[in-house]
């Protein structure tokens, strides 16, 4: 919608003031308001202030209390601001009572992250599963949204799918995601398909997982120019949530050991669940990984709270355990006395944008994923072609000759699978 300023000019671009809110119950707010302030800038919204509540319980109608809710008003009028971001979710009967009490555009932290995913999106994957969010984030809130969710209004809030409908026909809804559901099914299916070639190949699965802007596709970068000297990059960009999208790349290196690499979505702390429903797919190629590369922002102040976010997500989706290398990146921001807190046995601090230590990282994926093999020699029996089925489907089998007495192969084992086969080696 074209809008003009007061002597006729074109506004060419919409721009968003805001004041971030949050409501302190139990915890420390400092840094998911901080993280508040990241994503409403990531959106496009200029943060002018910040207003946080200490109560014992959010307030059912307006969520902050009456007199918070006029201290506001009078803050909106005199720094001129158009938004309010709330640090929670607000239900629709709250989003609708703010808006006609404050009259301003009312976001909360779910509509923001929802609008940046859409914004970011670019694969029909990846907008199924943010349609799919923002479908199942409204359905509950239709009778509450006003000018944050208009479809007439435009904005933030807006970006992605559907009509007015959308907004107004819970069956529409509905049926839209049923659908979204049985096309993410064949995603899934395709998935699946591609898992079970890469576990037939043998080839263990590295993946990396972190905070959003930690630098996990620059890593991804960095692995693939010290592979291929050209091509194949990802996506990389110095904001949240600029890969959505999963890349898998096959890293071969000097020592003839190889492995996929992928890059998954960026996390945040309370992250939708709407939105880790939908991103189910992409998400649970983490649970099959054999190593998780944590990368943390070395240089961020609070480094220790993105590492908690991240835990607590790879727990929501049942990862939490799963063996990893915590990766501190971005240390050629930091002086040389400031990387000695973050050395550690299974840390490492490196420099995806220069390669620092890249070559000590690969050493230690190597160790992790092939430290306990033993590289041997088997002549296996033509009638056991049982044994060599399961050795191709497990193993990257390096050598394969067919002589007389059988099929002679070289491959790195296991110890037990060592010396499962004893009687066949050569």
């Amino acid at each position: 919608m074209v809008r003009f300023k007061e002597n006729n000019e074109i506004i060419r671009e919409e721009t968003y003031r805001a004041i971030l809110v949050g409501l302190k119950i139990d915890e420390d707010l400092s840094y998911y308001m901080e993280e508040l302030r990241g994503l409403a800038e990531a959106a496009g919204i200029e943060v002018l202030g910040e207003m946080v509540q200490m109560v014992e319980k959010p307030n059912p109608a307006t969520f902050i209390g009456t007199g918070k809710v006029n201290e506001l008003a009078e803050m909106c009028v005199n720094m001129e601001v158009d938004t309010l971001v709330f640090n929670n979710e607000l239900t629709g009967v709250q989003i609708r009572n703010l808006e006609d009490r404050l009259r301003v555009r009312i976001l909360d932290r779910t509509i923001l992250i929802l609008d940046i995913f859409a914004a970011r999106a670019v694969s029909k994957e990846g907008k199924l599963q943010v349609e799919q969010a923002q479908l199942e984030y409204r359905l509950p809130r239709l009778t509450g949204f006003g000018k944050s969710l208009s479809r007439l209004g435009g904005g933030i809030g807006t970006r992605g799918p559907g009509e007015t409908k959308l907004e107004t026909d819970r069956r529409h809804i509905k049926r839209r995601i049923k659908d979204i559901k049985k096309e993410m099914e064949a995603v899934r299916s395709h998935r699946r398909t591609q898992r079970s070639q890469r576990e037939r190949s043998g080839i263990p699965l590295v993946a990396l997982v972190g905070y959003t802007n930690s630098g996990k596709s620059a890593v991804m970068n960095r692995f693939l120019f010290k592979a291929f000297k050209e091509g194949k990059a990802v996506t990389e960009k110095d904001m949240p949530f600029a890969t959505l999208d999963t890349y898998h790349r096959h890293i071969k290196l000097d020592s003839n050991h190889e492995f996929i690499l992928i890059d998954t979505v960026g996390f945040v702390s309370n992250l939708p669940h709407s939105l880790v429903r939908a991103f189910k797919a992409t998400l649970e190629e983490v649970n099959y990984a054999d190593l998780l590369l944590h990368i943390v922002d070395a240089s961020y102040p609070n480094s220790e709270f993105h590492i908690w976010v991240t835990d607590h997500v790879l727990s929501e989706i049942g990862a939490g355990n799963k063996e990893k290398i915590i990766v501190y990146n971005k240390i050629d921001l930091l002086k040389e006395k400031d990387r000695t807190p973050f050395e550690g046995k299974n840390n490492i601090c490196i420099s995806a944008k220069y390669g620092e230590n890249m070559d000590l990282l690969i050493k230690m994926i190597s160790d992790r994923l092939y430290g306990n093999r033993i590289r041997t020699f088997l002549t296996i029996p033509y009638e056991r072609g049982d044994i060599i089925s399961d050795l191709r489907n497990k193993y990257k089998v390096d050598n394969t000759e067919y002589r007389e007495e059988g099929a002679y192969l070289e491959v790195e084992l296991p110890p037990e699978d060592y010396k499962r086969l004893e009687k066949f080696r050569v």
